[in-house]
């Protein structure tokens, strides 16, 4: 059963530097950040005025817009995703209609907050006018599993249904997880990654009260920088990364593209603090660890890494001690990026971005930059691919992503080679 190789036969994004995944490699490949002031409510008495805010985004390209005032935000972006990933894959919008067994075809795609725009909304419609006047759609808008109920309503894919949440996470244990669904036959198809939209006045508040993000709001494309030691916090972003797996013979029998080869997958605890990461960086080293014992894959053999890279302070020197404890000497040649330099942190999509990033620097040959890098820190000492991307012949690259809660996710993409 394991023997049943997966895939990737499309991708998708919307994101703060590209509508699209070209747009989106062209960005972050030439270092161009997405980050500024806020722009869609108030912020003046915000300790952060800044994000990775999508700019002009018609969802009505995709769907009307009566449909669309039935869904979130977060929802409206999964579908615009979605679409660009299942026209890459030659499925269309109906997976009958392109001749394949809907019920061989799953969803796993989630948010890691869901809708918080629709339950501000509608809070304030009941502090205001009373219960009767909530919603009937308030449910079905907020829950995080709705983008992958949409997208199953809207390709027809009956197969595997899900939407499982595990904060910046999110997105590549759903990646993860639709392997496995391939893997053990349950599914031949299958459309994975994850959305957000949450900046709004209460996760920007929430945010703010953490002291989790960056408070250099006069100089926002400078705000998030990576394992730079002058770094103070991590800048909110938003958007969707959209994959498609399939089994490699169903892929070749209809003449998909074939982009890469998803080979690994690990998915581990901290069990450790709600947010956190283990200071000696165990639970993302296992998580590697799992993905290189799945692939058959030597710490030698990984060419590149996105890292989570978040910008804070706890997460890039702990994340540092994770590659250093997975690959071993290893780590000192890999080449690694944060791209959440250009991009903000996408949170529950974060994972969709960077592995979309991971598949371009295998067909491109290039290693995206982490931009904002000044200043060295001693306890993050590894390659990062300051400033300017690098080009390198890329096999075999690794994208990590740590969730709130302990969650930590690892997946490692291969060049397809028969």
């Amino acid at each position: 059963m394991n023997d049943r190789r997966v895939v990737i036969t499309g991708t998708g994004i919307i994101s703060c530097v590209g509508k699209s995944v070209d747009a989106f490699w062209d960005s972050i490949s030439n270092g161009r950040c997405g980050i500024g002031p806020i722009t869609r409510f108030d912020v003046s008495e915000y300790r952060t005025r800044i994000a990775g805010e999508i700019k002009d985004f018609d969802i009505t390209q995709y769907i009307p817009f009566k449909e669309a005032k039935r869904l979130d935000l977060f929802c409206q972006y999964a579908i615009a995703a979605a679409d660009e990933a299942m026209a890459q894959a030659g499925l269309g919008k109906n997976v009958a209609e392109a001749g394949i067994e809907p019920t061989r075809v799953g969803v796993v795609t989630s948010s890691g907050i869901g809708g918080l725009g629709t339950i501000t909304k509608q809070q304030t419609i009941l502090d205001a006018r009373g219960p009767g006047k909530v919603s009937p759609l308030l449910i079905p808008m907020m829950i995080g599993d709705l983008s992958a109920g949409n997208l199953s309503i809207r390709y027809n894919a009956q197969g595997p249904n899900m939407g499982l949440v595990t904060a910046c996470a999110t997105a590549t244990h759903s990646i993860g997880e639709a392997l496995w669904m391939i893997k053990r036959d349950d599914a031949d198809i299958m459309v994975a990654g994850g959305s957000e939209a949450s900046i709004v006045p209460i996760g920007l508040a929430g945010f703010s009260s953490m002291k989790a993000l960056s408070t250099r709001n006069d100089d926002p494309q400078h705000a998030s920088r990576p394992f730079d030691a002058d770094r103070d916090g991590f800048v909110m972003s938003e958007g969707a990364g959209v994959l498609v797996l399939e089994e490699l013979e169903h892929a070749k029998k209809r003449g998909a593209t074939i982009l890469a080869e998803v080979v690994g997958y690990g998915a581990t605890g901290d069990a450790f603090h709600i947010t956190s990461p283990n200071p000696e960086g165990d639970g993302a080293a296992r998580a590697i660890s799992m993905a290189m014992r799945h692939a058959g894959v030597n710490p030698e053999d990984i060419d590149y890494i996105n890292a989570h890279g978040t910008s804070t302070s706890l997460n890039d020197k702990y994340e540092t001690k994770a590659i250093k404890r997975a690959l071993g000497e290893a780590a000192e040649t890999v080449s690694i990026s944060s791209t959440k330099g250009t991009t903000g942190h996408g949170l529950g999509a974060a994972g969709g971005f960077e592995s979309i990033a991971c598949l371009k620097a295998i067909q491109s040959g290039l290693i995206p930059p982490t931009i904002n890098y000044e200043t060295p820190d001693p306890e993050c000492d590894l390659d990062y691919t300051p400033n300017k991307a690098k080009e390198k012949d890329v096999k075999v690259a690794l994208n990590l992503n740590l969730g709130f809660g302990g969650h930590n996710g690892a997946l490692l993409f291969k060049r397809f080679e028969g």
